[in-house]
């Protein structure tokens, strides 16, 4: 996210730091790599550049966030940091030491990282110039839902907005829970807090309160019982009340 911001020479020295629990997959459980979430957040910013608030600038967000992840997904074969690092959470000590320091994940990933943001910044150029797009009526996103109900700036609604849908539609773990933990992590910043830990004991509430109301489903597809189709399916889903209760639980969290 921040070498995607630098590009655009937009620097988000809050919004970059507060991402860091997505590393690891959401705070180490392996679900889709952090490179992908912080992408995510940057093509938001730039697409509230480009279209200010509203239903396009969330509608360009979520159309670059699918080509995030499936560039991704062509590049590395799985979006899913379990998939890629074979590790999360609870993987051992041993094994932990055995992946990054033994087989070189650590700079393997650094790798990933340095060529993942040359293509994410063309990615998100592309998606951003598309012309002739269909702009469903608000609400376009359940990430931006959540972020504007938890009274946000238009700024970082439109950054949150990607997440729709497990990201950009994929049907990974869910937007709006990424979404509550890049928002807690901006609260916890702004409150004088220097980083977010992977235990942090807030970040790790909000996810206990999402399980229980999901049924301990992490992923998006599982929850709702599919993949939504295109932004026009995910927008009609919100306007007749989907996911309704885990907005407002994590809102509350």
């Amino acid at each position: 996210m921040r070498v995607l911001n630098c590009a655009f020479d937009q620097p988000l020295k809050p919004e970059e730091n507060a991402v860091m629990p997505h590393a690891g997959g959401i705070m180490q459980h392996g679900y889709q790599c952090g490179m992908i979430w912080g992408a995510t957040l940057a093509a938001g910013a730039q697409a509230y550049r480009l279209f200010g608030p509203g239903p396009q600038a969330e509608t360009m967000a979520v159309i670059a966030a699918q080509r995030l992840v499936e560039s991704f997904r062509v590049y590395h074969g799985e979006i899913n940091c379990l998939e890629i690092t074979d590790i999360d959470r609870t993987s051992s000590v041993l094994k932990m030491i055995y992946v990054f320091l033994i087989k070189g994940r650590s700079i393997g990933c650094l790798r990933m990282s340095t060529k993942y943001a040359q293509t994410a910044f063309s990615e998100i150029n592309t998606a951003l110039s598309e012309k002739q797009i269909k702009v469903p009526s608000s609400p376009v996103s359940c990430a931006a839902m959540l972020a504007q109900k938890m009274g946000l700036s238009d700024m970082n609604t439109v950054m949150a907005a990607g997440f729709a849908g497990g990201i950009g539609l994929c049907g990974g773990a869910c937007g709006a829970l990424g979404a509550a933990i890049w928002i807690f992590g901006m609260n916890s910043i702004k409150e004088g807090a220097g980083k977010i830990s992977y235990k942090d004991p807030g970040a790790l509430d909000i996810i206990n309160k999402f399980l229980k109301c999901t049924d301990y489903e992490f992923e998006c597809s599982e929850i709702i019982g599919k993949r939504f189709e295109n932004i026009g399916d995910h927008a009609a889903y919100l306007r007749d009340g989907g996911c309704s209760e885990i907005i407002e639980v994590l809102a509350a969290a």
